[in-house]
């Protein structure tokens, strides 16, 4: 029996445990846009400051990418999962005390958690589960989509049961994130391999490499498509004239709509030698049917919402995938998706803010979907290199 046995004697209850935290790793970020026209109500807060709000916790998600490997070999991934967990429950939490500043110190607390985890699960699938890497990992996607969802369309529901308090609907999503923490506990013991620098020497190479800088390219800008319309879609489909349920419930199909995404695309491009076609079409499905949720008819609006939720999961899983084959080994990959994601949120967090500054500027949804067919075509180039069968 090897040592990751003995420490980890179940792997059904390990699985078990890694997607009760994964479903906890996106409520954070898709409860407040469903409640956002009601935040603005009650506080008076204004158009720069939303976009402040969905802006901050992309920024903080790219800060707790680059801390990830530090807290990795500081108290073992196992640990570090259970720390991140712990951190996304208490950022959920501050946001019971209500106002301002609750709400976005709890984003960017929460979203600390989610970028940590997500940074040290995927390496610890590829410890636990050697053989079905591939599988773990489209499960641990499409459940990270089903808690997105489940935080669109709950939200306004749990707010008309606490008596209208905006504050109390989002706080709720900390019971179950705190119920993931406890579920994770027992596996989070300490790590008995010793750290190793591996991945540190290989990453001075890695931030010289242009493959590294347009595989980081793909990976920031399809997350700010997907960011974008975490908080701004339900807003959106209100001023289309749907209530405020019935938008929420829209943008949870959304997310519905990335669970299939999150395993057929990567599994699919994992067996080309060449993703760039793959890209192109994902990319160009979520470009065409973000214009239909925005500009189409009403009566398309679901079928257009779950089509763009499914272009959204291929992107992302698509950008993982990439990471992952553009590597040769789990060093070169743990180097690589440091940077990406940590340089990629960052540069996705940009996305964000800039809709909902350029919602302000144009008082409309025009120049906001300017900036998104742009980030779209940028995604767009940057997948012509990304998806080249070269390596680090």
């Amino acid at each position: 029996m090897t040592a990751a046995s003995a420490r980890m004697p179940s792997p059904l209850l390990l699985g078990a445990g890694l997607m009760l935290v994964a479903f906890n790793l996106r409520p954070a970020l898709t409860t407040v846009g469903p409640l956002l026209a009601a935040i603005r109500e009650g506080t008076g807060l204004g158009t720069t400051g939303a976009a402040v709000l969905t802006m901050l916790p992309v920024l903080f998600l790219g800060i707790a990418s680059v801390l990830g490997p530090r807290v990795s070999r500081w108290i073992g991934p196992d640990r570090g999962i259970l720390l991140a967990s712990a951190v996304v429950a208490a950022g959920l939490s501050l946001r019971a005390i209500g106002g301002l500043v609750p709400l976005f110190g709890g984003a960017c607390v929460a979203a600390l958690g989610i970028g940590l985890a997500g940074v040290l699960i995927p390496g610890l699938v590829k410890r636990e589960f050697p053989g079905q890497a591939g599988l773990m990992t489209g499960l641990y996607t499409m459940t990270l989509c089903l808690g997105a969802a489940a935080g669109a369309g709950l939200t306004v529901p749990l707010q008309d049961l606490f008596g209208g308090s905006w504050a109390l609907a989002l706080a709720a999503w900390a019971l179950p994130a705190a119920l993931a923490t406890l579920a994770w506990a027992p596996f989070a013991r300490p790590s008995l391999a010793p750290a190793t620098a591996s991945s540190g020497g290989l990453r001075p190479a890695v931030w010289r490499s242009p493959l590294a800088w347009q595989v980081t390219g793909f990976m920031g800008l399809q997350s700010s498509l997907a960011y974008i319309m975490f908080g701004w879609v339900p807003l959106v489909l209100h001023d289309r004239g749907l209530s405020t349920v019935d938008a929420g419930f829209v943008a949870a199909l959304m997310s519905v709509g990335q669970a299939p995404a999150a395993l057929l695309v990567p599994t699919f491009a994992a067996r080309l030698k060449d993703q760039r076609g793959a890209a192109l079409a994902i990319v160009g499905l979520t470009l065409a049917t973000y214009l239909l949720v925005v500009f189409g008819p009403l009566w398309l609006v679901v079928p257009a919402t779950l089509g763009h939720g499914f272009g959204l999961g291929g992107c992302f899983g698509l950008g993982l995938t990439i990471i992952v084959l553009r590597v040769r080994d789990a060093a070169g990959a743990a180097a690589l998706s440091a940077m990406a994601q940590g340089v990629g949120y960052t540069i996705a967090s940009l996305g964000p803010l800039g809709f909902g500054l350029a919602h302000e500027i144009g008082g409309g949804w025009v120049l906001p979907s300017a900036l998104f067919c742009a980030l779209s075509l940028g995604a767009a180039g940057f997948s012509l290199g990304a998806g080249r069968d070269r390596h680090l």
